[in-house]
C-alpha cells in the first residue's frame, strides 16, 4: 500500500508512479509556475490535468486536496520527515520545492527575502490584476457598457508593468544575475497578458521595453518551454 493511498484524491488521478511528486494542475500561469519549477529543478514528478471543462476543481476528489478549488496543488510522498505532505497555493508551493531542492531561493537572508518581496508583488499584483483585466479585456467583460472597470484594471497593469521595467533595466532577472522562483512565478504573467489576453496594446507593451527582453530570455529557457505546456491538456 503506498503512502499516497490515504488521499482521495488519488482515487480520481491514480497515481502510476506513487514514489513521485503528484502534481494537479492546468497550464494557465498560476499552474505553469510550479510545472516549470518541477522542470528546472529535475525532480521526479507525475502531471495530472484537472480540466476545467469538466469542472474537476470542483470535485469532491480535488477539493480533499485543496478546499480552495484552485490549481495547482501537489501531493509530496517524500515530504518533511518522509512523510507525504499535501499543499496548494502556486507561491507556497515554489517556497517548498525551493526549499527541498536548494535551487532558485538565495541562500543569503537579505537576497532570500527580496526574492520572496518579488514573489509577492506578483502574487499580491501582477496575477490578481492582469487577471482582471483578462476578465473585462478578453472575456465576458468585453460586452459590459461600462468600461470602467476595465480601464481600472488596464491603468493598474500599467502601473505594475513599469514598476517591473524599471526594475528590470540593467538587470537579468529579479534578483539581477541569479534566477529565482520570484522569476518562476512573474513571468507566466506577463507572458499571459500579451499572449494570451491579447492585451499587449491596450496597456501599451511597446513602452516598456526591458520586460519583451526579459521575456524572451525566460522562454528561450528549455525547462519553460517544456513547463508551459505541462500538463498537457486532452
Amino acid at each position: 500500500m503506498s503512502q499516497l493511498d490515504a488521499f482521495p484524491i488519488t482515487r480520481k488521478w491514480p497515481a502510476a508512479h506513487p514514489d513521485r511528486l503528484q502534481l494537479y494542475s492546468l497550464p494557465t500561469p498560476n499552474g505553469v509556475k510550479v510545472s516549470i519549477m518541477l522542470e528546472e529543478t529535475g525532480l521526479p514528478y507525475e502531471p495530472h490535468l484537472v480540466s476545467f471543462d469538466s469542472n474537476d476543481q470542483m470535485s469532491p476528489a480535488f477539493l480533499s486536496l485543496n478546499p480552495n478549488n484552485k490549481i495547482p496543488a501537489i501531493l509530496d510522498p517524500n515530504g518533511p520527515n518522509g512523510q507525504p505532505l499535501a499543499l496548494w497555493e502556486s507561491g507556497a508551493i515554489l517556497i517548498y520545492l525551493a526549499g527541498k531542492t536548494g535551487r532558485f531561493l538565495p541562500e543569503d537572508v537579505a537576497a532570500k527575502y527580496q526574492t520572496l518581496q518579488w514573489l509577492m508583488f506578483q502574487m499580491g499584483g501582477v496575477g490578481p490584476m492582469f487577471g482582471q483585466l483578462g476578465f473585462f479585456h478578453k472575456f465576458a467583460g468585453k460586452e459590459f457598457e461600462d468600461k470602467r472597470p476595465r480601464d481600472r484594471y488596464v491603468n493598474e497593469s500599467k502601473r505594475l508593468l513599469n514598476v517591473l521595467n524599471q526594475h528590470m533595466a540593467g538587470r537579468a532577472w529579479l534578483m539581477g544575475d541569479e534566477y529565482t522562483i520570484a522569476d518562476i512565478a512573474t513571468w507566466p504573467w506577463v507572458r499571459n497578458l500579451v499572449g494570451f489576453y491579447g492585451a499587449g496594446d491596450i496597456v501599451g507593451f511597446k513602452d516598456f521595453p526591458e520586460l519583451t527582453r526579459v521575456l524572451n530570455a525566460f522562454e528561450a529557457r528549455p525547462a519553460v518551454q517544456r513547463g508551459l505546456n505541462i500538463p498537457a491538456r486532452g
